[in-house]
């Protein structure tokens, strides 16, 4: 027991994107430009709604600030460590820092997830039940509604990590990836994984595609509705829904893709961790505001008053 003990791992090695020296600059500089722009675009609409009365009000815009907070969050978790690590030779992570990491990925994965297929109940009452609206999606709703994924996204990552910090690691202990992927690391276990990788399999492929069935009936559904709206008000529900139906494509789409078509292990991990990590989080800011004059016109509030106030002292 004392030899075993001895022989267990104290951290993983992270073998990143390449071993070049010349990609590793020029991936730093690259990914230190997005985590910037992902900050500084996710921070914007947070404070945006938080400090606008109106869009603080309105439902659509809540759920959106948490929406971003957890785009900041997830990229924080990853984006940092990976570009430290492109100037670094030693590109290490331990043992209880890469269960932290996949722990709250999976946490705040779950979350957005879940908080999507809000949003896309709140697009349908606001386009299929407009005079209820107010009435259903009340700050009580809302509230419940936040809470209902956190917890979600709790208790998807506690019923993979309770079995996975129990688990024996005595070497190998290189992953292939960017960040701690909680398949990967379980296959380095000193143990039989078989039955937990199915698990791990399940219960995020079962979320995942609950979640996409989910907000393809609810968009199906609310386009459909709107097929019998006036010409006015298909223009403005579809504007609405197009930002919506972009982050959902952007979110579902890769993973759909990827897995049904042939590609390398190596191209499905890696992809996917940029992708989810610094990709998605850097475009949904910008659907957000480029394609919302509500968003626009709220900035530009705030910085008219910001100015005034500079002004004034």
């Amino acid at each position: 027991m004392k030899m075993m003990n001895s022989s267990m791992i104290s951290e993983f090695v992270l073998l990143g994107l390449t071993n070049t020296w010349e990609l590793e600059l020029f991936f730093f500089f690259i990914f230190l430009l997005a985590y910037a722009a992902i900050m500084a675009g996710n921070l914007l609409i947070v404070v945006t709604i938080t400090l606008d009365s109106h869009l603080h009000s309105t439902p659509m815009y809540f759920l959106l600030g948490n929406l971003s907070f957890l785009d900041m969050s997830v990229s924080t978790i990853t984006t940092p460590k990976m570009i430290a690590d492109f100037v670094r030779e030693n590109k290490t992570i331990s043992l209880w820092g890469c269960m932290a990491q996949m722990f709250f990925l999976h946490f705040l994965g779950g979350s957005e997830m879940t908080l999507l297929i809000v949003m896309a109940v709140d697009r349908y009452f606001a386009i299929c039940k407009p005079l209820h609206y107010t009435t259903i999606m009340n700050h009580r709703v809302l509230r419940g509604s936040v809470l209902l994924s956190w917890a979600v996204g709790f208790v998807h990552t506690m019923s993979q990590m309770v079995f996975t910090i129990t688990l024996p690691f005595c070497g190998p202990s290189i992953v292939d990836n960017i960040f701690c992927d909680l398949p990967l690391v379980i296959k380095l276990a000193c143990t039989e994984t078989y039955v937990l990788e199915l698990l791990v399999i399940a219960d995020s492929g079962l979320l995942s595609f609950i979640s996409f069935i989910l907000l393809l009936i609810s968009y199906t559904v609310i386009l459909v509705t709107i097929r019998h709206q006036s010409s006015g008000g298909l223009s403005k529900a579809l504007s609405t829904l197009s930002a919506h139906i972009t982050v959902v494509t952007l979110f579902f789409g890769p993973c759909i893709f990827i897995y049904a078509w042939p590609f390398s292990s190596f191209s499905v991990d890696k992809f996917l961790s940029v992708f989810y990590s610094v990709i998605t989080p850097l475009l949904n800011p910008i659907i957000y505001t480029l394609r919302n004059q509500e968003m626009k016109a709220a900035m530009n509030r705030l910085r008219t008053q910001h100015v005034r106030s500079r002004k004034t002292f």
